[in-house]
């Protein structure tokens, strides 16, 4: 698939199924953005209604030619079918349509393929576009009996070509199983590392394209990349920060989440998505201007809840979560008065309206982290000896220190004693010190 192609892009609308809820503008306009992310000419993009859908093709007979002509019409050279294809379907629709077909999945792949910076996320794409070719070997090779000879004293047919193939996927896919895992136990340990730091953890998530790397990089200073773009951050970045009354944090950027994201991709990246899990606090981001919006938070909050951050009712988080409400310089005065009136009377949650483009609400977004990561704090009082710098500065930098005087001298030396406020968790890493 080259850079610049022409593309059409066919929504499968089934009738009659709880599907039916999606917004087919909406979902067609995202699509309509998958394609522009891996630098596609969309020449159109349609939906076409399915009551029940056909084994070999997905489509009917007159909906495939209604395809073919939409496409001569506009010069596609490649059709993208906004769902899911099995390899029989795909291979068909290629050869009625003469031209090559994609679904979602191998479409997203295509991105992540394209966008991933570090050696993590090559290997994760590289295992997940591997999970997704071993079914389709079918549509690679014309000679699928053709025998190899056999091995061994007895000799025998062999093996196929295909099952040969097969077989190398299987084997390169455990070697990248295996260096994976070795990543996933670095960046355990690196965990592990901040944990003992002790600094709290800041996870951004949010729908693709919502502005979490925007964000990211106002409140950092931080050059991640920010584009108009779905996926436009696969790697997680971490980056520290300070917030009031919080001399210390990290702030991790993640990639966005989107509808009916792969199954290959949702278990490749499970250790991109751990550092959410690792998270004191998620500030979910939401592009608040996009009609879909709800829609959206449904699909983040359907991830959250696999990743056992939230109750089993799938309802209440268990890691505290600030809704930042993104992109608020977009909207007209009605809109942004009526969204207003709703945070208003949404007062047991908290939601902060921001724009990540021009800073407004940022110290706002901050200060209600910040609020989170204190509002277990109470005032304990030490006294320490004046030699030991290490806890005397630990305590200055993680909690907040209200007083501090001189408390006499014993065999240690010179005292000092600190009224200080500490979270049961930071008072706890205290004690380990």
């Amino acid at each position: 698939m080259t850079r610049g192609a022409r593309a059409l892009i066919v929504y499968p609308e089934f009738r009659g199924r709880a599907a039916a809820s999606v917004d087919t503008a909406a979902r067609l306009e995202e699509a309509r953005g998958l394609a522009l992310a891996i630098g596609l000419e969309v020449v159109d993009a349609i939906a076409i209604p399915i009551r029940e859908a056909r084994a070999g093709t997905l489509f009917g007979e007159g909906q495939i030619q209604n395809i073919d002509i939409a496409c001569t019409q506009g010069e596609a050279e490649l059709v993208i079918v906004d769902g899911s294809l099995s390899a029989i379907q795909q291979r068909n629709l290629e050869e009625k349509l003469k031209r090559k077909v994609i679904d979602r999945t191998g479409l997203i792949l295509e991105i992540f393929g394209e966008r991933a910076a570090t050696a993590e996320g090559r290997l994760q794409v590289e295992l997940a576009h591997l999970d997704y070719q071993a079914g389709r070997l079918v549509r690679s090779w014309t000679h699928l009996e053709r025998q190899r000879g056999g091995f061994g004293f007895l000799g025998g047919p062999g093996e196929t070509q295909i099952e040969a193939d097969r077989r190398m996927i299987r084997d390169r896919m455990a070697r990248l199983r295996r260096e994976l895992d070795q990543v996933r136990r670095t960046r355990g340990l690196h965990r592990s590392r901040r944990e003992k730091a002790p600094w709290p953890v800041i996870a951004l998530v949010g729908y693709t394209n919502a502005g979490k790397s925007t964000l990211f990089n106002h409140l950092t200073g931080a050059g991640v990349m920010a584009e108009d773009l779905l996926f436009a951050t696969l790697d997680p970045t971490m980056r520290r920060i300070r917030l009031p009354g919080v001399d210390k944090a990290i702030l991790s950027d993640t990639v966005g989440f989107i509808s009916d994201l792969p199954t290959q991709l949702v278990a490749a990246f499970r250790a991109t998505l751990e550092e959410v899990t690792a998270a004191d606090v998620i500030v979910h981001v939401r592009d608040i201007a996009n009609p879909d919006s709800s829609q959206q938070k449904a699909e983040v909050l359907g991830i959250l809840a696999d990743l056992g951050l939230l109750e089993e009712d799938g309802t209440a988080p268990r890691v505290p979560i600030v809704e930042a409400w993104n992109k608020w310089d977009l909207l007209d005065t009605e809109r942004a008065a009526e969204l207003a009136d709703r945070i208003k009377a949404r007062s047991d949650e908290v939601i902060v309206p921001v724009s990540a483009l021009t800073g407004m609400g940022c110290n706002e977004l901050l200060e209600a982290v910040s609020k989170l990561l204190t509002q277990g704090a109470r005032l304990h009082s030490f006294v320490l000896p004046v030699s030991d710098g290490q806890r005397l500065a630990w305590l200055h930098a993680h909690g907040e220190v209200v007083s501090e005087e001189d408390a006499g001298e014993d065999q240690r030396g010179p005292l000092r004693r600190l009224e200080v406020r500490l979270e049961p968790r930071e008072l706890g890493r205290f004690t380990r010190l």
